[in-house]
């Protein structure tokens, strides 16, 4: 994992809420009961693998199809996950 600070349901700020893909991180954070530091660091092994791979082992763990998607978005963007 690299050293950029995932955006977090504690990060956010009424000025300034997320948007795209990471809109729904609060969201993830609160249904599934762990931070998006932890979803990222769980795909680490992922890495490397087709998008729709990545959402299928994401939905192997309980996640929806639309978190996972929104997820595994970012992950490939910012976390070397592609």
């Amino acid at each position: 994992m690299t050293d950029q600070k995932v955006a977090s349901a504690s990060d956010a700020n009424p000025r300034d809420p997320l948007r795209g893909p990471k809109s729904y991180f609060p969201f993830i954070e609160a249904k599934y009961g762990r931070t998006i530091e932890e979803w990222i660091a769980a795909l680490q092994p992922q890495a490397g693998r087709k998008h729709m791979e990545q959402v299928a082992w994401l939905k192997e763990q309980g996640m929806g199809h639309g978190h996972a998607q929104a997820l595994v978005h970012v992950f490939r963007a910012e976390h070397g996950g592609a």
